[in-house]
């Protein structure tokens, strides 16, 4: 059984914590409307130091710790987090996976202009839109990201038809 996210939790904290991130993944389509399931969150953030050192205490505070060597308990630095990688986290809140990069490259600048914001108990977060996950969809290509498209798309046309 996968364990559970507490969302509010996870994504307060780390806003809180004046991290600057940008929500891409399962997470991002389920709060625009996508019925699909997802177990993780995945956040692309900003890679400057000042904001790295936010993201790291705000991890520390998390009890983040990454999944793959479990059971050991070894924790991210903003130093390893300042790699285009991904970090794929444990917290006290549910699975964490903290991107670099996405797609064909994008960072936090190029997804922060393809985002919408949200508001979570009072907080403003930054979510990409329906049309920029569709492409990082379509260019991961993997199997489970085909088999969410057509939902993705249908989503979309379902929100501009709302708008009109």
């Amino acid at each position: 059984m996968p364990p559970t996210t507490d969302l509010r939790r996870l994504l307060g904290t780390l806003a809180r914590g004046g991290v600057e991130f940008v929500i891409v993944g399962g997470v991002a389509a389920v709060v625009q409307g996508a019925p699909i399931a997802t177990f993780d969150v995945d956040i692309v953030p900003a890679r400057d130091p000042a904001n790295l050192a936010r993201l790291a205490a705000v991890l520390e505070d998390l009890d983040a710790v990454y999944r793959e060597h479990l059971p050991r308990r070894l924790a991210a630095t903003a130093e390893q987090l300042a790699g285009p990688g991904r970090h794929l986290l444990m917290t006290a809140a549910g699975p964490l996976d903290v991107l670099g990069s996405v797609g064909a490259g994008l960072s936090f600048l190029d997804l922060a202009e393809r985002s919408i914001e949200i508001e979570l108990d009072g907080l403003a977060l930054g979510v990409a839109t329906l049309e920029t996950l569709i492409r990082l969809k379509e260019h991961a290509n993997r199997p489970k990201d085909r088999a969410v498209l057509s939902i993705l798309r249908a989503t979309l046309a379902e929100s501009r038809r709302g708008e009109d």
